[in-house]
């Protein structure tokens, strides 16, 4: 069954406990922290001191994904403050940092994951594979909440599941960016498990049947 990460970076974050605990009740499997540092990506949100809060608040594993220069410098600390899974973007550092921060995350006793940038192609995940737990592949801009759905990405979705079929098939897939009901689908038959949805479930009025379309059982 397709997993469910709501992106707290859509909720409310006037009444940010609320909107956890309504995304938990309404049957969501993780939860997903976007971090921005406003060098990595052209935005800012927030960091450490969320994610502590977002640990005593709910029991879903927080799905921390690391927009920011030099991951590695801060996957210590994310861990520390709750973080169950960490993935830092390979185009943030060289790549023998990107593997030595995902070495850390996993000696940490956490979950490792890389993300792709939109331009990046799908053979660059190629030297992390072996590392990773999971493999997500941005299907907009990382930056903002919002954005338009990239349908050029199915593409290159549909080569990264391959190639984790092929060396790391027990390897989640998430897709970020753009997904709701319909665009859902589309990430589901490329191959994608784990799907992050933003405004369209926080902006749902019925939460619990938004996840409920994102899975496609309505």
């Amino acid at each position: 069954m397709l997993q469910i990460a709501p992106s707290i970076l859509a909720a409310d974050f006037a009444n940010l406990q609320r909107d956890v605990e309504s995304a938990e009740q309404a049957g969501a499997d993780l939860l997903h922290v976007d971090v921005m540092d406003g060098v990595f990506v052209p935005n800012i949100s927030f960091g450490i001191p969320v994610v502590q809060a977002l640990r005593r608040v709910t029991r879903l594993p927080l799905d921390v994904h690391l927009m920011i220069d030099r991951p590695g410098r801060y996957v210590t600390e994310f861990a520390k403050a709750g973080a169950d899974l960490i993935t830092v973007h390979l185009e943030a550092d060289q790549p023998q940092n990107i593997l030595a921060a995902l070495g850390e995350i996993k000696a940490l006793g956490k979950q490792a994951g890389v993300a792709l940038k939109p331009k990046t192609p799908a053979t660059a995940i190629l030297p992390y594979l072996s590392n990773l737990d999971l493999a997500l592949v941005m299907m907009v801009e990382p930056g903002f909440g919002g954005q338009a759905f990239m349908t050029d990405q199915l593409e290159k979705l549909e080569t990264v599941r391959a190639m984790l079929d092929q060396d790391v098939p027990e390897c989640m897939l998430e897709v970020d960016g753009g997904i709701d009901p319909a665009t859902a689908k589309q990430c589901a038959a490329a191959g994608a498990t784990v799907l992050v949805a933003g405004s369209s479930l926080f902006g749902a009025e019925n939460r619990g049947l938004r996840i409920r379309q994102l899975r496609g059982f309505v």
